[in-house]
């Protein structure tokens, strides 16, 4: 699959709050601190941004994004993503054995599609919504900080289910965080964005090792109590 190339500007009457463009050969972070374009950026790629706000987005794929279909969504946080009131099973918009299917493809028993979300931990809520983005067949998966809610132990399993994941069914994903420690274990490229405009992009190791922005050595050493990758 050839890579997928993104321009895009988001703005309304007053500013412009995101002008950057982007590349995703396999798997890229893009990554920033609250208030830097990421979230807009998402909803954009979505087709769901708030109104108000104008947007001018050219993409370059081998497939057309269509939510639902080749653009997956996998939510910041589980608790919240799924109704707490309502069978897991009747939260699915795909046929029961696709969700069985799907369940099982992220390590889980088909039999927990019975049960109610508070019946589930916090590790098989983040792989249910995982399941259900999968179910999908996407060609792209965006991913909202989906290990913001787990603890290190957790973040560590998701990011290996998701790389399986990706060598099964060989998605691209779009990592949006600001875990740079994260991000460097789940994406082969980065892109750092400050104020809606990209400071710096490049090969994630690369990156990490020689950051050429001082934002990015900020967000680096923020994220890292020791320099394994500053070596």
């Amino acid at each position: 699959m050839g890579d997928f190339n993104c321009s895009l500007k988001i703005e309304n009457d007053e500013r412009r709050f995101v002008d950057i463009s982007f590349s995703i050969k396999r798997s890229l972070a893009l990554v920033g601190e609250s208030g830097s374009g990421k979230s807009l950026t998402l909803k954009a790629l979505l087709g769901m941004l708030p109104s108000g706000f104008s947007l001018k987005m050219e993409c370059e794929s081998e497939f057309e994004l269509k939510r639902g279909e080749t653009l997956a969504y996998v939510p910041q946080n589980p608790f919240t993503a799924l109704s707490p009131l309502t069978k897991i099973k009747d939260q699915w918009i795909v046929a029961e054995e696709m969700a069985k299917e799907s369940m099982r493809a992220v390590g889980l028993e088909a039999e927990m599609l019975l049960r109610f979300p508070p019946e589930l931990s916090g590790g098989q809520l983040q792989r249910t919504v995982i399941a259900m983005a999968l179910a999908a067949k996407p060609k792209l998966m965006l991913l909202d900080e989906p290990t913001t809610a787990l603890d290190a132990k957790l973040r560590d399993v998701v990011v290996e289910l998701l790389l399986k994941l990706q060598a099964e069914f060989g998605f691209k994903m779009l990592f949006v965080t600001h875990d740079i420690s994260t991000a460097a274990k789940l994406c082969d490229e980065i892109t750092v964005i400050k104020e809606g405009r990209v400071v710096e992009s490049g090969i994630m190791s690369e990156v990490m090792k020689n950051p050429k922005s001082g934002y990015t050595k900020a967000l680096i050493e923020a994220n890292f109590a020791n320099r394994e990758f500053r070596e």
